[in-house]
């Protein structure tokens, strides 16, 4: 038996776009029943009012204004028509829980916001008298209001703030939101001078069109690079290398001449203006010691860079060949550049919905009074808890589902291209025919892969959640063991990624079942094991760089359109606002031309392997392609015939199934060391353990995972490729003929 339960066949025969079946048809029905269950909780919290009471709002009693109530037993202000009021009334807005993140007010509905700011009981009394509404609680009288003796307690703080409504939730919000910013000082934890997060989000507030500017131009410079690889693919991996040693040298250099530009402005101030007010000394040290920290950061990160690309030099020649296919891809399917506006806007409506009814989660269940403000809340008691971990699991699994789509609908598109001979025949729209092809045969595949990612993701984000709880209080061992849990989580999540992937792939060839896809996948991807740690390692690292680009080229932007403030610690986030949403949208492009390259990968491997351009077995590859592989050849002949007959086949034979394997352990070996470098300068700069300690925690995880991993890598490869000769690869008559 096979993975799963299927056949185990001696030979797998791929047959591209020949037969199309459903597949893993019980894990589609085991999605949709899973749909069904999340569709019911938000009709639970529709049916028992916990969406009413979002929207509409309720009292401390229980009612929810706007509508008519009945009567919860036992509390005696409960069951009130509250048709008239509906707005939500509180005591003292300003009295928020930080750790439950709640206002620990009494609520009231009312028919109007306090439009004025009331000052005295007297001003109370008149506003109930005139708008016909109580400001306190309701068996108090509005004429009692100056002299009932719980006025302290069931009216509100004065002085009462002026008020207005919020859209749609119907609450009654002050004005003045002072104490809101106290409270977001409260919740920042990590700044302990308010003065600093006051100047914060200063800076930010006052560079607010700066930061949209160099939102849009982050977008428009992630076009543009697409545009780019698509054009210029084969001049792609020198222009983003130039660019990116220039964009990092010029950004610290620049970082730098500020830095020394402003402390010989601080010294010659600090010389003519000795009596000068301490705290302005103060801020423009603070500034300098910002500058400082700033150009150390950008210098790090590029003698890091560096020295990346000093080992990647080697394999910019399969990096360009790969590319150049790639935007050929991108010429023929140019709709695959939308796919992450579709993906992202598929995403946000479902984060939307899941947030909405995680809102109506906690205001739906049964009333419960708060033994210690008194007040009514509703929590869902008893098996109906569970209905929360539901709906937590209903997003990572829906999430994932939907960039498992994507990843499916980008796979068919591109084998569509590769297998059909003549690219004048393609479909008219590839990619809806790709969508169309998933939503009838393979939803399931993209089920059950995306489940297999969320049993991986939710163990280590509840590894994660406990970590972070028990910060300060575990010991070193236990922080080390729950460290390392959640890194191997991680890597295995990865790997586990990059498989479906190419399942995903392997499905869409040949529309078999995930498990028997992942096995036909895993098995190509072995017996090309070198040159998928080739085409990866360079690949992702081009890609990444495009990414570094695209990133620092908006916060070189940025620099240069803050330079106007002089305080340069205001620099600090909107930079990092702009950074992130630079590198979220790097990221979301480029990954579908990563995914595109893994996918030509696939398709390449298959077709070099099942064909041998005999007339039968004609390669589907196109030109580009076809002319890496003569040139190949040729280049392996041209070696090969320098050195003795008796070793020719042998050597030619491991040039083709993945290059000679004594070049590739030496460049194995070399990547090793760079690799273990780079990884005990980043934990150096990132950590505050010293040298010796960082050096000896990443010589234990290279020698136990990374040394282990790639040797075996390198034996599968040498074990599972199949024998060529060089007759074979060469058509070189003198060697056909011995």
């Amino acid at each position: 038996m096979g993975c799963c339960g299927s056949t185990e066949r001696p030979k797998r025969e791929w047959k591209p776009l020949e037969d199309r079946s459903c597949t893993d048809m019980p894990w589609f029905l085991l999605f949709v029943v899973f749909c069904v269950g999340m569709g019911g909780i938000c009709a639970f919290t529709v049916v028992t009012g916990g969406a009413a009471r979002l929207v509409f709002g309720y009292d401390s009693y229980g009612n929810t204004c706007g509508q008519r109530n009945e009567q919860i037993e036992g509390v005696l202000l409960s069951g009130l028509d509250q048709t008239d009021k509906k707005f939500v009334f509180f005591l003292d807005p300003c009295n928020i829980d930080i750790v439950q993140r709640k206002i620990k007010s009494m609520a009231l509905c009312v028919t109007q916001c306090p439009d004025e700011e009331l000052r005295t009981y007297g001003d109370l009394k008149r506003f109930a008298m005139i708008n016909d509404t109580e400001l306190c609680s309701y068996e108090l009288a509005g004429h009692l209001y100056p002299g009932h003796p719980e006025r302290f307690t069931k009216c509100p703080k004065l002085p009462v703030p002026q008020s207005k409504p919020l859209p749609v939730f119907n609450r009654c919000t002050p004005v003045d939101i002072s104490c809101y910013a106290k409270f977001a000082e409260a919740v920042v934890t990590f700044v302990s001078d308010n003065s600093l997060l006051h100047r914060l989000i200063a800076g930010v507030a006052a560079s607010k069109e700066i930061i949209i500017g160099l939102c849009v131009l982050a977008l428009v410079l992630s076009m543009l690079l697409m545009v780019i690889i698509r054009y210029i693919s084969a001049l792609l991996v020198w222009i983003l290398t130039a660019l990116v040693v220039l964009g990092s040298l010029g950004g610290t250099s620049v970082l730098w001449w500020l830095y020394i530009d402003h402390r010989l402005n601080l010294n010659d101030t600090l010389l003519k203006k000795a009596e000068e007010d301490q705290e302005e000394q103060e801020s423009s040290r603070e500034n300098t010691k910002a500058l400082l920290i700033y150009a150390t950061a950008a210098t790090v990160f590029t003698v890091i860079l560096l020295l990346l690309m000093l080992f990647m030099r080697k394999r910019v020649a399969l990096t360009i060949a790969l590319f150049r296919v790639a935007g050929n891809v991108f010429i023929h399917l140019p709709l695959l550049v939308l796919q992450p506006f579709l993906t992202f806007l598929s995403l946000f409506i479902f984060w939307v919905y899941w947030v909405l009814v995680l809102l109506f989660l906690g205001t739906s269940g049964n009333p419960v009074q708060n033994e210690e403000t008194g007040l009514i809340e509703f929590r869902l008691t008893g098996g109906l808890q569970y209905l929360t971990w539901y709906h937590a699991l209903g997003l990572v699994w829906i999430s994932e589902f939907i960039l498992a789509c994507q990843q499916m609908t980008i796979a068919g598109a591109v084998v569509t291209y590769y297998f059909t001979r003549d690219k004048g025949r393609l479909p008219v729209t590839p990619i809806l025919s790709s969508v169309l092809r998933l939503a009838r045969y393979h939803l399931g595949t993209v089920a059950k892969g995306s489940f297999i990612i969320t049993l991986v993701k939710i163990p280590r984000l509840i590894l994660m959640y406990i970590h972070n709880q028990l910060k300060g209080k575990e010991n070193a061992c236990a922080r080390c063991m729950v460290k390392a849990c959640i890194c191997c989580l991680w890597c295995l999540e990865k790997c586990l990624n990059y498989l479906n992937q190419n399942a995903y792939a392997a499905t869409a060839i040949n529309s078999t079942s995930f498990c028997t896809s992942a096995r036909d996948a895993f098995v190509i991807l072995v017996e090309n094991a070198l040159r998928v740690a080739a085409i990866n390692t360079v690949g992702d690292f081009v890609l990444f760089l495009g990414k570094i680009l695209i990133v620092t080229s908006t916060a070189f932007a940025g620099v240069l359109a803050l330079n106007y403030q002089r305080d340069y610690t205001e620099w600090v986030l909107p930079l990092i606002i702009v950074c992130l949403f630079a590198f979220l949208v790097a990221h979301c492009f480029l990954s579908v031309f990563e995914i595109v390259v893994d996918v030509l990968f696939l398709c390449f491997a298959i077709d070099t392997k099942y064909n041998d351009g005999t007339p039968g077995k004609e390669f589907y590859m196109d030109k580009a392609l076809m002319e890496f592989v003569e040139n190949s050849r040729k280049a392996a002949a041209a070696v090969e015939r320098g050195r003795g007959r008796v070793k020719e086949e042998a050597e030619l034979t491991a040039m083709v199934s993945g290059s000679l394997v004594g070049a590739e352990w030496v460049d194995l070996q070399e990547f090793q060391l760079y690799y273990l470098l780079v990884c005990v300068l980043v934990d150096w700069a990132l950590s505050e353990d010293t040298l010796l300690v960082c050096l000896a925690q990443d010589m234990v995880l290279f020698m136990c995972v990374s040394l282990p991993t790639s040797t075996l890598f390198l034996l599968c490869s040498l074990l599972q490729h199949t024998p060529v000769t060089a007759c074979q690869l060469t058509s070189d008559p003198a060697l056909c003929s011995q």
